[in-house]
């Protein structure tokens, strides 16, 4: 036990209770069933992706392997969440070491960054397929996936370490309900008797800066792509190339969009029930998963011929 000056007692804190929806305590049950066929969806579908691209010699190509490394931080992200929130919602299991809620917070915020950046890495991808296709072999090679891979893993992995750092480090003065369903920074240091001016700053620019850069590139690449795409003359190739290159935008707009509205909610949050930043961030943990594998790899008719032979086989 520790006495701060301003008068505040510090309890060491061994675990932490995640609280969901405090004021809409009806929500979690309707909730767990959509939430629990999207984890299934998202698993299942990135699963497949990922076999399919592993059995399949045709698919070993680099724009196949930034797909694989996209469902691999899928996959990482739903089960550092899902499985705890689903068994809040049906067990009640809402206690999380104290450890054990810093490493999940370490990965969300490592892991969703490292998901806008290879984002912005398979825009660029698009970009050199679309606008430079002659130098597309040359320019984007398994050294340069290998390359990306190592830069999505170093810029995330060194600039997220303080989050967590910052906030395990703070005095919490035996408070240790958290009014969300996962340990993130802000509801967690929320609750510390310190000043968490530090955090909230460095959470802010940390991320800005990082989905920011990120966010510009890729609006970059695909106003390139649109420009380029505009000056086809070839029939049917600017259908083809709208079609897929804008529902990878959509994609990465809803992406962005999400989490740019949960940022607002909790400004906004006097004007904002507190439960809706709670389900956006849950929600922003799975959907995305969900839909990545379906609109990046299904839609892809290299990748529905290899599931197709792929079923041929098991049959």
């Amino acid at each position: 036990m520790t006495v701060h000056p301003n008068g505040n007692i510090s309890i060491e804190v061994s675990d932490f209770i995640l609280n969901c929806f405090v004021r809409s305590s009806s929500w979690q049950l309707s909730f767990s069933l959509p939430l629990s066929l999207l984890f299934l969806l998202a698993m299942g579908a990135n699963g497949i992706l990922l076999i399919t691209i592993r059995m399949e010699a045709s698919l070993h190509e680099p724009m196949y392997y930034l797909l694989s490394i996209l469902s691999l931080l899928d996959i990482v992200l739903c089960l550092t969440v899902i499985p705890k929130v689903l068994a809040i919602f049906w067990f009640d299991l809402k206690s999380i070491s104290f450890y054990a809620c810093f490493l999940q917070m370490y990965i969300m915020n490592c892991f969703l960054a490292m998901e806008s950046c290879t984002f912005m890495v398979m825009a660029y991808d698009r970009y050199v397929a679309i606008c430079h296709p002659l130098r597309y072999p040359s320019i984007i090679t398994d050294q340069f996936v290998a390359k990306a891979a190592i830069f999505i893993l170093a810029r995330n992995i060194i600039s997220t370490v303080p989050i967590p750092i910052l906030s395990s480090r703070l005095q919490y003065c035996g408070r240790n309900v958290i009014e969300n369903c996962i340990c993130a920074n802000m509801s967690v240091s929320r609750l510390s008797c310190d000043d968490v001016t530090i955090n909230r700053l460095y959470q802010f620019t940390g991320g800005w800066t990082l989905l920011g850069s990120d966010l510009i590139l890729i609006f970059l690449s695909y106003s390139l792509i649109l420009r380029a795409v505009l000056r086809l003359r070839a029939e049917g190739a600017v259908a083809k190339a709208l079609s897929t290159c804008g529902s990878h935008f959509i994609l990465i707009l809803f992406f962005s969009t999400i989490l740019l509205v949960f940022v607002l909610t909790h400004v906004v949050k006097k004007k904002v029930s507190p439960d809706v930043p709670v389900l956006l961030n849950v929600l922003h943990h799975v959907i995305p998963a969900a839909l990545n594998p379906i609109v990046y790899g299904v839609r892809t008719q290299e990748i529905k011929q290899g599931i197709q032979r792929l079923l041929n086989r098991g049959w």
